[in-house]
């Protein structure tokens, strides 16, 4: 049996780098993965989608060429080709992911499906395809896969979802998305763009139920704006397959109703790979969801066990995933005081994209805490004017007594880029008077930040 000092499982954003990190410190390494290196950034989130949504605002900037003088008579879409380029660019990044073990015999790469067997002598015992391991330490990042609600007829055909959109090369004519979150906005426009009709059905009455109202309501009539439907506020209940497509079956206060599309989306978020991972033979605790439950320095409740990126919860991003790595190498190779007390952003990738960090005004308005908001629109900020991307805006909260900023969201073009200013001053707990009494280059649409600190009242 051949024994480690720290096995990994699960090749994603946390654990290759981590195992890397580990190794380079002087420990014994090993991370197991049952398919691809990367994890869902690599093979079927970030990278791929951002590639598909490039191809897609090109289309588009195609199509609206008159805006800028120039006459384009068609655009033609090739969406075997739009997913080749992703898969391409998918590709490249797992080789090079591999070769990074390849150089080195520490870490080392155990391919096959990883099962934690028992607690051993000095650590655990870990299945690992057909090999059996030994290890003193765990780390567990085993990602979430798309969440399947309970809908009658749902499995009776085929569904797309976040894990599989790729190999789905057949345009869909009519896609109905289940669910309204991040997933179904940024997809749901670049199926839009290639060329298919867009429904987004969801229980709620708001998309981005986690969002301020304003800014969600924004965003939702820009979506609509550009062609998508929206059914909010509808529960689907039973999916029928229909010669063509798939029918659904919904239901909302204005009663029972039927949609009619070619393909479904899945979009109804996520569940965590932690089913068939042996956590209960080592009593490892899990919500009732399946995430693995930490403290603030990533262990769970055995010791010797961690767990780092979606698979424990909470915010689900690629940069915590990192930033997870970070925590565990200071935890298991540093001084032990990076912590998950930390400010995380987030993007949404439509376009225009929404940057959001920090708490939302209801947030504060429901905790009491009192507060100063400053409000900007794009459309009178020059660079936004010359690019013709007017649409968007901006929005930053900040404390009363002190300005210190306590949220922003950012809903323009570049706004997962704009939304670091305000990232920033918050890591340096310093007041928005720093960022309004700045001197900023002209034109630029770093102005437009500037300007929504410029009117807080």
């Amino acid at each position: 049996m051949r024994r480690f000092d720290v096995l990994v499982i699960g090749g994603g954003q946390a654990g290759i780098p981590l195992a890397h990190a580990l190794a380079r410190a002087g420990k014994n390494v090993a991370l197991a993965e049952r398919r691809h290196l990367g994890g869902s950034c690599v093979n079927f989130g970030c990278t791929p989608t951002k590639a598909a949504i490039a191809s897609a605002s090109a289309a588009f900037q195609a199509r609206r060429g008159a805006v800028f003088g120039l006459r384009i008579p068609t655009v033609e879409v090739d969406f075997p080709a739009v997913l080749d380029r992703a898969r391409s660019i998918v590709v490249d990044f797992r080789a090079g992911l591999r070769r990074g073990f390849e150089k080195a015999e520490n870490p080392a790469l155990l391919r096959g499906h990883a099962r934690i067997l028992k607690k051993a002598e000095g650590g655990f015992a870990v299945r690992v395809g057909e090999e059996e391991v030994a290890a003193a330490t765990l780390v567990l990042n085993t990602g979430t896969r798309a969440l399947e609600p309970p809908i009658r007829g749902l499995r009776d055909g085929p569904l797309i979802h976040a894990g599989n959109w790729l190999d789905h090369h057949e345009l869909p004519r009519h896609l109905l998305f289940i669910g309204g979150g991040y997933i179904a906005l940024e997809m749901g426009q670049f199926y839009l763009r290639m060329g298919s009709r867009v429904t987004i059905i969801d229980q709620g009455t708001q998309i981005l139920q986690r969002e301020d109202e304003d800014v969600a309501l924004h965003l939702q009539k820009l979506l609509e704006s550009e062609g998508i439907e929206f059914r909010l506020g509808c529960r689907v209940e039973k999916a029928r397959r229909s010669r063509g497509g798939t029918m659904l079956e919904i239901r909302s206060t204005a009663g029972p109703g039927l949609i009619r599309g070619s393909a479904v989306f899945l979009s109804a978020g996520r569940r965590p790979n932690t089913d068939d991972l042996g956590l209960e033979s080592v009593g490892v605790r899990t919500t009732p969801d399946g995430f693995v439950g930490v403290d603030e320095r990533l262990a769970t409740n055995v010791p010797g066990i961690y767990a780092a990126g979606d698979i424990r919860g909470g915010p689900m991003f690629t940069h915590t995933s990192w930033d997870d790595y970070r925590i565990l190498e200071s935890q298991l190779a540093g001084d032990g005081s990076k912590t998950t007390r930390r400010i995380v952003p987030y993007a949404v990738y439509t376009d225009p994209e929404l940057g959001r960090v920090g708490k939302t005004e209801r947030e504060l308005r429901e905790a009491g805490e009192p507060y100063r908001t400053g409000r900007f629109e794009m459309r009178n900020n020059g660079k936004a004017i010359e690019l013709s991307e007017t649409e968007g805006m901006i929005k930053v909260l900040v404390e009363k007594k002190s300005g210190q900023i306590l949220g922003a969201a950012v809903l323009a073009v570049d706004g997962s880029e704009l939304i670091h200013m305000f990232v920033g001053l918050m890591n340096a707990k310093a007041p928005y008077t720093v960022l309004r009494d700045a001197v900023h280059i002209h034109p630029t649409l770093a102005e437009a930040v500037q300007s929504a600190a410029a009117a807080v009242q």
